[in-house]
């Protein structure tokens, strides 16, 4: 009963709770199977970003339907003209007809933001997630260590790297805990992958007593590869992005064009707009990188490559099959004005001929 209170009291000050016991319970199965925490961390990665991606399907369906109704949508700003309002009412009347718009497109990052609340919760206190220490039971620990001055003040229950570093390096309080009954030997757990300590947080490493730069390189190389893969991601997502091409050359004799200047500065604002929300992810990606332990560049690494894979996907599945079917269309229209021009001029000339007949009788 006194744990279930103290759960709902967590609860009350962290409406994650559920989400970040649920990746907890998650990733201690995966650490229970494969023995190992960098991997639980890159198969938890994997599965979170599997999931997600129907909704990034959903998000790319309704961005070619928005391509496909972009005539009609022109149409109604002919129709509407400087009434925003009620261009605005229509067009979403248009896009609700026909299942496009809708806030999956915004829904994809909002949620990976919410998904770092329950993974910083992880990697930041394994021992409770992955180790099930009861949260009394650290709160002794840390409270003894720092009576002993052992650590900083800046160590709690629930972020508790600090408390883990000790654990390790300090035998004599490793068996004090053990012996008060407040961990096990057993409960300890290995938290390096590939020679990697994910407990250790690059922004610190420099103030450590990391002499040699293989040392302390493999920590500072993994936010550079997170930021660059991000880059990466952002370039694959305009490239890949349906009717890229067609935008950027509409938008070239947008500027060139008097009469859709003030239409083109208004492009031009959203544009920048959007780059500004599209930087907003990879810069706190990196951010987390730096400042949190390593465990958390792991995961934003692994969840890049996904993300990458995701897009190919969908670009394979949907975008290019839409652009090769946009293609034909437009082929078949080229084709049809291309043969209008010569049978009116076939037309004319059977008229003349006639004509001409014509006069002859009258003659």
């Amino acid at each position: 009963m006194e744990n279930f209170i103290i759960q709902l009291a967590t609860m009350a000050f962290d409406p994650l709770a559920p989400l970040s016991n649920l990746f907890g319970w998650l990733t201690r199965i995966l650490y229970g199977f494969f023995g190992n925490y960098g991997v639980a961390i890159i198969m938890l990665t994997i599965i979170i970003r599997g999931l997600l991606i129907p909704l990034n399907v959903k998000s790319q369906k309704s961005m070619l339907k928005m391509q496909a109704l972009s005539g009609k949508q022109a149409e109604l700003q002919r129709k509407y003209g400087d009434d925003k309002e009620k261009y605005q009412e229509a067009l979403m009347e248009m896009q609700k007809e026909n299942g496009a718009g809708g806030l999956s497109g915004c829904l994809l990052p909002f949620i990976q933001i919410i998904f770092i609340w329950p993974i910083w919760r992880i990697v930041s206190g394994p021992l409770i997630y992955l180790s099930q220490i009861s949260i009394e039971n650290m709160e002794s620990m840390i409270a003894l260590a720092q009576k002993q001055e052992l650590i900083a003040n800046t160590v709690t229950a629930t972020n508790h790297i600090g408390l883990i570093q000790v654990l390790n390096n300090n035998a004599a309080f490793m068996k004090e805990c053990i012996d008060k009954g407040f961990i096990a030997m057993g409960q300890m757990i290995d938290l390096h992958f590939l020679g990697l300590d994910l407990t250790i947080t690059p922004w610190n490493i420099l103030s450590g007593n990391f002499t040699s730069p293989l040392m302390w390189l493999p920590y500072m190389i993994l936010p550079v590869l997170v930021l660059v893969l991000n880059f990466a991601s952002m370039q694959l997502t305009k490239i890949l992005k349906p009717g890229y091409k067609e935008e950027q050359e509409a938008k070239k004799r947008a500027k060139l064009n008097p009469a859709r200047k003030d239409q083109a500065a208004v492009d031009s604002t959203t544009e920048q707009t959007m780059k500004m929300m599209n930087w907003m992810m990879p810069l706190l990606m990196v951010w987390t990188t730096f400042t949190l332990p390593s465990a958390m560049g792991l995961y934003w690494f692994v969840g890049g490559l996904m993300g990458i894979i995701s897009q190919l996907i969908v670009y394979v599945l949907f975008s290019r099959p839409y652009e090769k079917k946009k293609a034909e269309l437009e082929a078949k229209k080229d084709a049809v004005f291309k043969k209008k021009p010569a049978l009116e001029a076939a037309g004319a000339g059977e008229e003349v001929s006639g004509n001409g007949k014509k006069n002859k009788k009258k003659k």
